[in-house]
Parts: C-alpha cells; sequence; structure tokens
C-alpha cells in the first residue's frame, strides 16, 4: 500500500489538506488538547469553540484584509446551500429596501393617512415594484454559474432571473471563454436609468470548466453612488478561495465551500458587507412576504445571513472539527506567508500553473488545453489527450495511475482529463506531474 507521501492527489474536490493539519486533526479528533474529549464532541457554545471561531475569523482577516464593514459567517453545507441562500437572503434585502422607501414616500403624499391606510397604499405600490422590476443578474460562465442560475429560477421564477451572460453563445455551445464585457446585458443600474438588480451573481472559478476570471470584470466596477445604487456583486469563490488577492470592498457577499482550498466538506465561508445585516438592513415582516408569494421567502432560518450573524455562526450546530480543520489550514497560511499574505499563495499557485500549461503547450499535438487561454483556471487545469481519444487518454490516466498520480479524470459531464492544483498540492508533486506529461508526450 502506498503511503501518503507517494501519492500525488490532484482531484477536484474533496481536495487534498496539508499533511500537517490532517495528522494533528488525528489526534484532535481523539483528544484535543489534553481535555479528554475529541473535537467532534465538545459543545460548540464551549469556550474552546468559541477561541476556534475567534482564531478562524482572525486568520481570514489578516489574509484577504477583510475591511472592519465586514462580517464573517461559518455556515452548515457548502456552496450548493449558498446558492439558494444568496437569492433568498438577497431578495429579501431588495423588498425590504423598496418597503422602506415606498413608505417614505406614500407617507410624504398622503401626509393626513392613517397608518392602516398609508400601510395598504405601501403594499399596493411595493407589489407592482416587485412584480414588474425585480430582477437577479447571473454571468454564467460554466457549470457551477449554471447551477446557480437554475437555483434562482427554481425558487423565484425564470422570469425574475437575467441571464447577463451565456458564456458558451461565445463558444460554439460549449463554456470555454468569457465574452467580451460589452457584449454583457446587465440590469441598467438607477445611476444607469434603469431600475437595478437585487444582485449580480458570477463564479470567480469554474471548477468543472477550467474557466476562471483573470481579475474583477471592469464593467462591474463601483460606478461611485450610494450603496443601493451601486450593483451588488456576489461571487462564487468556492474553488479558488485563499489563492489570489482579493479587493473584499468590491463585493457584497463573497462565499466558498470549504473543501477544496480551506478544509474538509461540510461548512461554507460567507464574507458580507454589514450593511446588509441587521440592524442596518432588517428583514421584511414574513407577513408580507407571503402575501408577496415571492418564490422561497421568507428565508429558511439556517440560511438567514443576519441570523447567524447575530448568532456568531452557531445559531444551530456548527461542525466544529470541520471549522477546526479551515481554522488551521489558514493559520498555516498566515505563518508561512507573514507580511506577504495571500499574495504569498498566489505567487505558489500561478507558478505551480505555469508549470503545468507550459509542458502542455509545448506539445499541442498531444495535449489540448480545453479553456481559452485568456480565462485558463490556475486551479482547475483541463485538457483533452489526442484531440479526446477515448482510448488514448485511458491509456494517460493508466499510465498516470502507475506513477501515483491520482485524481486526474475530467468531470463526468464533460470528459477529458483534469488537474486540479489547490494550495495543498505540494511543489513536487506539480514537477512529478510535469515529468509523467513529458514522457507520455514524448512517447507518443
Amino acid at each position: 500500500m502506498p503511503s501518503r507521501e507517494e501519492v500525488a492527489y490532484f482531484g477536484a474536490g474533496p481536495a487534498p489538506l496539508p499533511t500537517s493539519v490532517v495528522e494533528a486533526g488525528a489526534k484532535a479528533f481523539v483528544n484535543y488538547n489534553d481535555t479528554g474529549l475529541g473535537l467532534a464532541e465538545i459543545s460548540h457554545r464551549s469556550p474552546t469553540a468559541n477561541k476556534i471561531l475567534e482564531d478562524a475569523k482572525n486568520s481570514l482577516r489578516t489574509l484577504y484584509d477583510i475591511p472592519d464593514n465586514y462580517d464573517i459567517l461559518f455556515m452548515q453545507g457548502g456552496g450548493s446551500g449558498q446558492f439558494s441562500a444568496v437569492v433568498q437572503n438577497l431578495v429579501s434585502i431588495y423588498v425590504e429596501r423598496r418597503r422602506r422607501q415606498a413608505e417614505k414616500d406614500t407617507t410624504m403624499t398622503n401626509p393626513d393617512a392613517d397608518k392602516q391606510t398609508i400601510a395598504d397604499l405601501v403594499n399596493l405600490k411595493l407589489r407592482k415594484e416587485v412584480e414588474e422590476d425585480l430582477k437577479v443578474d447571473y454571468i454564467v460562465t460554466g457549470s457551477w454559474s449554471l447551477k446557480a442560475s437554475q437555483e434562482a429560477a427554481r425558487l423565484l421564477g425564470s422570469k425574475y432571473v437575467n441571464i447577463a451572460v451565456d458564456a458558451r453563445e461565445a463558444n460554439g455551445g460549449k463554456f470555454g471563454k468569457i465574452p467580451p464585457e460589452d457584449t454583457w446585458k446587465l440590469t441598467p443600474t438607477r445611476k444607469e436609468q434603469g431600475k437595478g438588480s437585487a444582485f449580480v451573481y458570477y463564479c470567480d472559478n469554474e471548477t468543472v470548466d477550467g474557466v476562471e476570471f483573470p481579475g474583477f470584470p471592469k464593467c462591474l466596477e463601483p460606478q461611485g453612488g450610494g450603496e443601493e445604487d451601486e450593483r451588488m456583486i456576489v461571487a462564487d469563490f468556492s474553488s479558488n478561495f485563499l489563492s489570489r488577492k482579493v479587493d473584499v470592498s468590491k463585493y457584497a457577499v463573497i462565499f466558498g465551500g470549504a473543501q477544496k482550498n480551506v478544509g474538509i466538506a461540510g461548512i461554507s465561508i460567507v464574507i458580507i458587507r454589514k450593511s446588509l445585516l441587521p440592524p442596518e438592513t432588517a428583514s421584511p415582516p414574513p407577513s408580507l412576504l407571503h402575501d408577496f408569494h415571492v418564490g422561497g421567502l421568507p428565508v429558511p432560518i439556517v440560511l438567514d445571513y443576519g441570523v447567524t450573524a447575530k448568532n456568531n455562526s452557531l445559531y444551530n450546530t456548527l461542525p466544529i472539527f470541520n471549522l477546526w480543520v479551515a481554522a488551521e489550514v489558514m493559520a498555516d497560511l498566515v505563518r508561512k506567508h507573514g507580511d506577504k499574505k495571500i499574495g504569498g499563495q498566489e505567487e505558489i499557485a500561478n507558478r505551480k500553473a505555469e508549470l503545468i500549461y507550459g509542458v502542455l503547450d509545448k506539445y499541442p499535438q498531444v495535449y489540448q488545453v480545453v479553456p481559452d487561454k485568456s480565462v485558463r483556471s490556475r486551479m482547475n487545469i483541463c485538457f483533452r489527450v489526442h484531440g479526446g481519444d477515448d482510448q488514448k487518454e485511458k491509456e494517460f490516466l493508466a499510465g498516470a495511475e502507475k506513477r501515483l498520480l491520482q485524481g486526474l479524470k475530467g468531470h463526468r459531464s464533460v470528459g477529458g482529463i483534469r488537474a486540479s492544483n489547490y494550495n495543498a498540492v505540494p511543489l513536487e508533486n506539480v514537477e512529478r506531474l510535469v515529468k509523467y506529461l513529458e514522457e507520455y508526450a514524448s512517447g507518443q
């Protein structure tokens, strides 16, 4: 049986963890800090659990330079749960902000009306606005943003979902490019004489299709208005979390499942602007949402960002072992990179990706990288062998397995080969893969 050191694992998730964290976790699962209890057994409300939670928050805040006007939430479930949570929370905020504005306008234009009359007029105005104006914008560049948009349509109804970008239209029906921004069909903001959308959603790195945004989209840059006049940007960072520097201040919400670059499956991390949380933004009354029949509202309590924030991520039982793993991974990055913070990890990620793409490009007659060069993912490197020849790809994978290079098979929906280059994949394992790529190509 091979040892852990002998296996080079490139699976897309769950992903490898630093060996030091795995070894410490094995001990902590049995007896954490000589307490006589394992981490999966301690109360999520204990001082021990609270310290783990605060350590995790502090490390993440350090790595990403998260501003003070943002909160950090840890929630049960993964990215797919956040597909729903984003829609439900941000549409709820959209409704509440328009309710407050409608109440203000109605009170000013009807100064002598009683409270019930005002309430009835507000509800009529708000119902009309929600029915006619509510939109959520989705930039669909791969399988995961597509799934997120489909969940929004399932919850709200497709008429409320604006597919601002479907990247398949620019690439012969397949994902692999990001269309020019001047072709995006975003809902116009108030500053653009529009009504604005509840949010704009995109996935920063598409795990299945190997597509990564090279940077923050220019057309989503803040326009210089008040928050309610700006686009509310939501990004799924599940598969490139903590792999490069991010200007958090440009986002309303950033989320990611832990099981690729941060930890193990079972929790997700949410970074959210505090102005979207109570007391600055309250949730609309459930009775109002019942009357409107807005899909999925009010927000299920375990997905409610406001409730989660108010209870310091402990409204329900947060899995503390999973949290501890994430905290250890982040603390390890803080120790490793010092003043460089996440910039140090970005340098390593870029170097590893360059090595793999370098050898793939060296043998174009053997290897064909799937996505366009302008949007190649540093995390999920997708390619075909001999144009997707099934027998050749099976031979390639068999040769890799013999060398203990594992987890290279592409996603079942697209096939091919995928080398996932997550943070815990060491440089020496990438060098082993590059050596095999050279050997295989030379033998063809």
